[in-house]
């Protein structure tokens, strides 16, 4: 809090010194029903200096800085009859420009290769746009395949069994990181240990990576960072969407999948679109020659019906998610006929560990938003969804039976105060989550807190004030006041900026408080693969508390980023340097470090951090050849029962190089290599601690369009994953007695199958 504190005084010093007089005002156009819009993207400058200039923002809006040589303002728009305004203040302005109706322009057609991902220049968050070009740049089947050329999201598998992926940023897990689609909570509670595979690749638009501490409207959840997943949207404009987009994809692994997108403008005023999905697996992996499937068979189908109205200042949206997901892994016999058992004529092998899972998954969300008649700034919007996770999963002698039914609902209304230097959110949300789990360990465990009940009712308020100190610096301050029925009263404060060196160079900060409920098992999931024995140190109330644990996950997040933009050789680059630092009040551990034998359960009281650096260059080294160059550096430690410890599984170091390359001809070749460093092991029954050996992956994909991007299209790739080889050959200690102690498939640091080769094609029809 101190900290915060101080970076808030020094702060509010430093804003008052940069404040300068400035021009603001509005850019707009009137329809022919006297409706007015705002201009994006409209060049302000000063009459005799264009170089003295702004740029209108996404609500028509622009600030520029006093000149005391110069007067007049020219404000020009391409179809429009440019303005000249004489300026005598610093009033704000209100401009309308005219069509160009006196005379048909000929069409002007200006090209710029626009990078695959990029910094949001205008957030004063330090937010990474993944566009569907960088997506493309794999096969992306699910978003825990969407991060392979993006360096700040570690993906691993949570075991060597199950198939289960789990995401890290800033050094933590992935839990830390709320995971939204557009804007609305979804990977999160008993959804966190598959959830990763449950959006599929073709159905993302684009992603927003949010390093840091996340905006207090989204939610008081956001600890790391949050990431954004924009789906495909039902409208079809001359710009973007399209009616039908297909894809189709098999790999050497014997996993083959199918999407479907249909989107149907029905009038001026309705849309929608279906998005389905379906893989299947059905092949016995074993690299290593354990007597352990390395991948779950098993198959996943799933589907979204999303409807749309726009009518004036309304826009309505609403639809409908279901998803099945089955999965059977474990140890396996060749003369057993497996694949009958996803067909639910189950396999009777008796002394085998086998992994059986079955989720079930519905959801209905709506969305409205107002924007007022002549006020473009000022708007409403209401999100509610409800939803419901079943999931059954039994492990060797273990059993899991979890159910969770979530209402969420979140109004936010945003304004300005005087005029639009000083921008407001204000909003209030709810939560509302029921849980059954029932727990039962491999038959070891003296775990004593099943069957578990519990509903957690969170009602909240929150607001959020922009203030545009000068055009070269902008702070956001956030609060958040929830009351959570178990915990009480959390405040959440936060802090963004965005102050300009130049127009080039870029410095953002930001600070904040976090918290979240600990859901032990689902967090954890893979570490009960394992003969383990799982309990809780001290004394809790187990009826009282969700497990017994009478306080949330409560951390601080705070972080600085420097952004330089250049032109070298006429083509353009950036260097960003980042730094964030994670401090715990409070913490539940999943202690398998202390005791090798045992997963120990417990509150931490702060004695946890996480520092996070990392470098990267971006370049387009020759024409369109695009190269990104990554460095970064984790020291995450936690003060166990037994000590001060580095946390297990993470490289302190990491090298990224990514490369792709377009011809003229659309072929696209993509080619992605990361070095890791050395992970501390937790000591096992036959090990001691010890740290893993450091490796390399090279991922790469070759892909050809045919068409037109502007009609039908179509799109053939061919590509392969971890083409060293490198996999981790003790993927499952004690593999031949899974039923004991010293049973472990929860070490996991490395890939644990080998060179992986995919085929594939894309097709849009606009």
């Amino acid at each position: 809090m101190k900290k915060l504190l101080t970076l808030v005084f020094i702060l509010s010093t430093f804003c008052l010194f940069c404040q300068s007089k400035i021009v603001r005002g509005v850019v707009m156009e009137e329809s022919q029903k006297g409706v007015f819009f705002p201009l994006v993207g409209t060049p302000v400058y000063w009459l005799g200096n264009p170089s003295l200039g702004a740029v209108t923002d996404t609500s028509g809006v622009f600030t520029i800085a006093m000149q005391p040589e110069y007067n007049k303002l020219i404000v020009s728009y391409l179809g429009y009859k440019s303005d000249t305004i004489l300026v005598k203040g610093t009033e704000k302005l209100r401009i309308i420009l005219a069509s160009q109706n006196s005379k048909e322009l000929s069409e002007v057609e200006i090209t710029e290769r626009i990078s695959s991902s990029s910094i949001n220049a205008l957030s004063a968050l330090n937010t990474k746009i993944m566009t569907e070009k960088e997506l493309f740049k794999a096969a992306c089947c699910n978003l825990s395949e969407s991060f392979e050329t993006n360096p700040s999201v570690d993906v691993n598998f949570a075991d060597a069994v199950t198939g289960a992926k789990q995401i890290s940023m800033l050094g933590l897990s992935g839990i830390y990181t709320q995971i939204t689609t557009e804007n609305m909570p979804d990977i999160r509670g008993l959804g966190s240990a598959y959830g990763l595979s449950y959006i599929p690749g073709p159905w993302i638009e684009s992603i927003q990576v949010t390093k840091g501490i996340g905006s207090v409207a989204n939610g008081y959840e956001s600890i790391t960072g949050q990431i954004n997943i924009e789906l495909k949207k039902p409208e079809i404009t001359v710009k973007k969407g399209e009616k039908v987009y297909a894809n189709t994809y098999v790999n050497s692994f014997g996993r083959v999948e199918a999407n479907l997108n249909i989107a149907t403008k029905i009038n001026q005023k309705w849309s929608t679109a279906t998005l389905l999905h379906g893989d299947n697996m059905q092949t016995v992996m074993d690299f290593n020659k354990d007597n352990f499937m390395d991948m779950p068979m098993g198959r996943q189908i799933n589907a979204i019906n999303r409807w749309k109205y726009e009518n004036k200042n309304w826009v309505v949206q609403f639809g409908g998610k279901l998803l099945l997901d089955e999965r059977f892994g474990g140890q396996y016999q060749y003369n057993d006929s497996l694949s009958q058992h996803i067909g639910h004529q189950k396999v009777n092998l008796p002394e085998l560990y086998k992994i059986e899972n079955l989720t079930q998954r519905g959801e209905l969300f709506s969305k409205i938003g107002y924007v007022f008649p002549n006020k473009k700034y000022k708007s409403m919007g209401l999100q509610i969804s409800f939803l419901e996770h079943n999931q059954n999963q039994s492990f060797g002698g273990g059993l899991y039976k979890g159910n969770q039914q979530n209402v969420y609902a979140n109004f936010i209304y945003q304004s300005i105060i005087g005029n639009t230097n000083h921008k407001c959110r204000i909003g209030t949300s709810f939560i509302e989550d029921k849980y059954f789990e029932y727990f039962k360990s491999n038959g070891i465990s003296n775990t004593k807190y099943s069957p578990l009940k519990r509903t957690e009712i969170v009602p909240g308020v929150f607001g959020e004030y922009t203030w545009v100190i000068s055009p070269k610096l902008t702070v956001i301050c956030g609060l958040r006041a929830d009351y959570h029925n178990y915990f009480g009263l959390q405040i959440s404060p936060r802090l963004h900026g965005k102050y300009d060196l130049s127009e080039k160079t870029h410095i953002r900060f930001s600070g904040g408080r976090g918290f979240r409920t600990a859901n032990i098992i689902a967090d954890n999931f893979g570490y009960f693969i394992s003969g383990r024995t799982d309990f809780f140190t001290g004394n809790y109330e187990i009826d009282k508390y969700p497990y017994g644990i009478s306080t949330p996950e409560i951390a601080w997040n705070y972080g600085l980023s420097f952004v330089q933009d250049f032109r070298l050789n006429y083509r353009k680059g950036n260097i960003t340097l980042d730094f964030y630092r994670t401090d715990f009040e409070k913490q539940v551990v999943a202690d398998i470090i202390s005791d090798y034998t045992k997963i120990q359960y417990y509150v931490l009281s702060g004695q946890s951090y996480a520092n996070s650096f990392q470098a990267e260059f971006n370049y387009e080294l020759a024409k369109r050849l695009d190269i990104r160059l990554a460095y970064r550096f984790y020291d995450v430690q936690t003060k166990y029962i037994s000590g001060w410890q580095q946390r297990p599984f993470i490289s302190k170091h990491r090298f990224f190089v990514n490369a792709s390359y377009e011809t003229r001809s659309k072929f696209k070749f993509d080619a992605t290599l990361n070095w890791n460093g050395p992970k501390l092991l937790p000591q096992t029954v036959e090990y001691a601690q010890k740290y893993s050996p450091d490796f390399i992956t090279v991922n790469a994909q070759l892909s050809k369009s045919f068409g037109s991007e502007q009609k039908h299209w179509f799109d053939m790739y061919i590509g392969g994953e971890n083409l060293t080889g490198f996999r981790q050959d003790l993927a499952i200690i004690n593999a031949q007695n899974p039923f004991n102690q010293g049973f472990d498939a929860a070490q996991i640091w490395a890939p644990i199958t080998g060179a992986m080769i995919y085929v594939g094609g894309r097709y849009k029809w606009k």
